[in-house]
């Protein structure tokens, strides 16, 4: 049984938001290196990169949105909806990767010191928050309803930070000479980003390795559908998420003797009950009486 709830127009709405986004944020990234350069910031150049890194994460995640919508085929019998969730893989996955790059930065930029200018930090930085808050703003609606654009969204989200801490660290700069702070932030800007990208990355692979809902309790399924009249018991349940929405389980249900139709009847109440408790949206289920001898859940 299948429940599918699909809004064509938020996702055709969030399609063309991540590409205004994009778009904004390579122009970021141009303003910044440049900006990084002349200063001689190190956290003005990480959060250019972060703002690159953002533009490609948007564009992995606008051909997920497209694959999405492709119709099942006999090859791909689920359609391409994980496409979503490999895209949020790749992107806290990247953002992990650019963080750590980043401490290597510091450690050079803290063995080597030199003298930054303040003042075209905080205006470069400045541009890059006011593009950051407008590309927040744009994907903030889609990121409750996706772990694809959730991602995006934490890219941008982290950059804004970013962008607000760079812009402290030049004033600090420009009016006490304090260098020290921009090496400093770039490592507060760092651990801030691994900490939020770990959580995607745990969640996606979770639905990539077809590991169970982690709020789905399986002796609660079972109590449920053993408490349906003309159920014995329920064995080999494999349970798993196709995407962040569509729950799969699959099952055998020993039954009393019983005719065909009686059985239907209990397909359908299970069907009902699973959906209502824990959101199984697509539930297959072999009825056997007496047939196999292993009781194992899964």
């Amino acid at each position: 049984m299948g429940h599918h709830h699909h809004d064509h127009a938020a996702e055709t709405t969030s399609g063309r938001r991540l590409f205004i986004t994009m778009m904004l944020n390579f122009l970021i990234t141009a303003v910044e290196i440049v900006g990084g350069v002349m200063s001689g910031s190190l956290s003005l150049l990480s959060d250019a990169l972060h703002n690159f890194s953002d533009g490609l994460a948007i564009i992995i995640s606008y051909i997920a949105l497209r694959l999405k919508k492709k119709p099942k085929s006999p090859q791909y019998t689920f359609g391409l909806k994980r496409a979503e969730i490999l895209a949020a893989t790749i992107n806290s996955a990247v953002l992990i990767a650019i963080s750590l790059f980043l401490f290597a930065e510091v450690y050079h930029r803290f063995s080597e010191p030199h003298a930054i200018a303040g003042g075209l930090m905080m205006t470069v930085a400045g541009i890059g928050l006011a593009a950051n808050v407008i590309g927040t703003l744009l994907l903030k609606k889609g990121a409750a309803g996706s772990l694809n654009i959730r991602s995006a969204y934490l890219h941008l989200l982290s950059d804004a930070v970013s962008s607000v801490a760079v812009i402290l660290g030049g004033a600090a700069i420009y009016y006490w000479d304090i260098y020290w702070i921009d090496p400093v932030l770039t490592v507060l800007i760092s651990l801030y980003i691994l900490k939020e990208s770990f959580g995607i990355l745990r969640e996606s692979v979770n639905v990539i390795m077809m590991g169970s809902p982690e709020n789905v309790d399986l002796r609660e399924i079972k109590k449920t559908v053993e408490a349906v009249d003309g159920v014995n018991n329920l064995h080999h349940v494999h349970l798993w998420r196709l995407n962040e929405h569509d729950i799969f389980m699959e099952g055998h249900v020993d039954v009393r003797d019983m005719p065909v139709s009686s059985a239907s009847l209990i397909l359908r109440e299970l069907e009902k009950e699973l959906h209502e408790r824990f959101q199984i949206s697509h539930l297959t289920l072999q009825f056997e009486c007496n047939h196999c001898s292993a009781q194992n859940m899964v």
